[in-house]
């Protein structure tokens, strides 16, 4: 096996969406406050939406750029690679990296639907939230079948007609939905709250469709002070989602649905080994008082069983991927945003597994991700046309000159600079509260 035998699934990409996505999908009715795109004096392109100015269109949506000019832009769809928002060159942009199929995360609305959360009107929001997933599995998705793992959006807010949307996404063929790290920062009653999730829960159960929860999608950037240089909040917050598993491992949902599936998205593998030393011996130690109750397996045995681990290249957490979970981890590349390897995954990757058993690359590459959300592209796509090489056979048309002259920051960034990176969730938080 080599670098070109690959059969590379990202579990975790984004998508910047176009100015029309609420033309076709959005019922009639609601097209007129529908959230739409202006551009303001300075020729930024701007989502507004009930009086509201979303400072920031794609956030982080820096593939192409030389590394020295990376920073929180774009502003403007100009200021970007085609393939961030337009499905045809998404496709090129999945090609020349030699991959198969990607989950794409929304930008705009949060990365779970924060947005409609905060909505004054929650009418209108669900039938945004409805709208976007039509056109996400309908539009975007469907426009090249076998190559996307659609990824859903719930309205939150209403734990019945969350579940409904569900049980219609699953018949649409979409078996993932994206959720808050922690729901109270959205004013919604946390996942300990059995009553008020278990709808949501038994739809999940019932139509095999898995949880994925995003880093920063409750805790925020880490900023321990004004002075902290940005590079340590970009190291410790995929480490932020570790606060989230604990609090979903030691509540009952993993208990009460054993075949519930979380995902933990971006959050990357090489702390889990220590994680789940720490959670056997916590309960070991304290369960006599805390009143926890795993039976007869272990807090460790449950998340292997549960809870999906990803990864860049995580050299570590591939090394100790037996005591991670083999069965329980995926691959992800992040495109466009500024941590991801494109356009050179799959050199990157390469070094970390060319010594692994095929079974154990394949397994981490793609077949789990294809297990856990039911995606099949080779009943589409012929599966010798979906390895790196082959994909990379169709893409040599693709123009990758480095994008210059855009943006960038100086070097030597403090928190004033993550202050600004969590701007948009700052902002639509604030709304709450209005």
């Amino acid at each position: 096996m080599g670098i070109d035998d690959l059969i590379l699934v990202s579990v975790d990409d984004h998508v910047v969406e176009p100015p029309d996505l609420f033309e076709q999908a959005l019922p009639v009715q609601y097209k007129a406050r529908a959230p739409r795109v202006i551009q303001n004096e300075k020729g930024d392109d701007i989502w507004t939406f009930e009086g509201r100015m979303l400072p920031n269109i794609g956030l982080n949506a820096v593939a192409g750029r030389v590394p020295a000019e990376y920073g929180m832009e774009p502003t403007s769809y100009r200021q970007m690679r085609k393939g961030c928002y337009d499905v045809h060159a998404r496709i090129d942009d999945m090609n020349v990296n030699g991959v198969l199929g990607s989950m794409c995360f929304s930008s705009f609305p949060g990365l779970c639907g924060r947005l409609w959360c905060m909505a004054r009107d929650r009418e209108l929001a669900a039938a945004l939230s409805q709208a976007y997933n039509d056109w996400h599995v309908d539009e975007w998705c469907a426009a090249y079948p076998g190559r996307f793992l659609p990824l859903g959006m719930i309205p939150m807010w209403d734990p019945q007609l969350a579940a409904g949307e569900v049980r219609r996404l699953a018949r649409k063929g979409c078996y993932a939905i994206s959720l808050s790290e922690n729901p109270v920062s959205l004013k919604l009653p946390s996942y300990h709250d059995d009553a008020y999730w278990d709808p949501i829960w038994k739809a999940c159960v019932d139509e095999g469709v898995a949880v994925c929860i995003h880093i920063g999608t409750g805790t925020g950037i880490p900023t321990p002070s004004m002075d902290t240089p940005i590079d340590a909040s970009i190291l410790a917050t995929p480490m932020t989602i570790a606060s989230c598993a604990a609090g979903l491992l030691f509540s009952q949902a993993l208990r009460r649905w054993p075949t519930l599936t979380f995902v933990l998205s971006e959050g990357g593998t090489g702390w889990v080994p220590y994680f789940l030393d720490r959670a056997d011996y916590v309960y070991e130690h304290h369960h006599q008082w805390t009143g926890q109750d795993f039976g007869a397996v272990k807090p460790s045995e449950v998340f292997r069983r549960q809870i999906v681990s990803c990864f860049f290249e995580d050299p570590v957490g591939v090394e100790l991927r037996h005591k991670v979970g083999i069965d329980m981890i995926a691959w992800e590349c992040d495109y466009p945003h500024s941590d991801s390897t494109w356009p050179q995954a799959p050199e990157r990757l390469w070094p970390v597994l060319a010594d692994l058993p095929r079974g154990d690359v394949d397994k981490m590459t793609h077949a789990n991700a294809m297990r856990i959300f039911r995606y099949d592209p080779f009943a589409t796509i012929p599966r010798a046309q979906c390895s790196v090489g082959a994909l990379r056979a169709q893409a040599k048309h693709v123009d990758l000159t480095p994008i210059r002259g855009v943006g960038g920051r100086p070097p030597g960034l403090g928190a004033g600079e993550v202050v600004r990176m969590g701007q948009i969730a700052k902002q639509l938080a604030g709304a709450l509260d209005g």
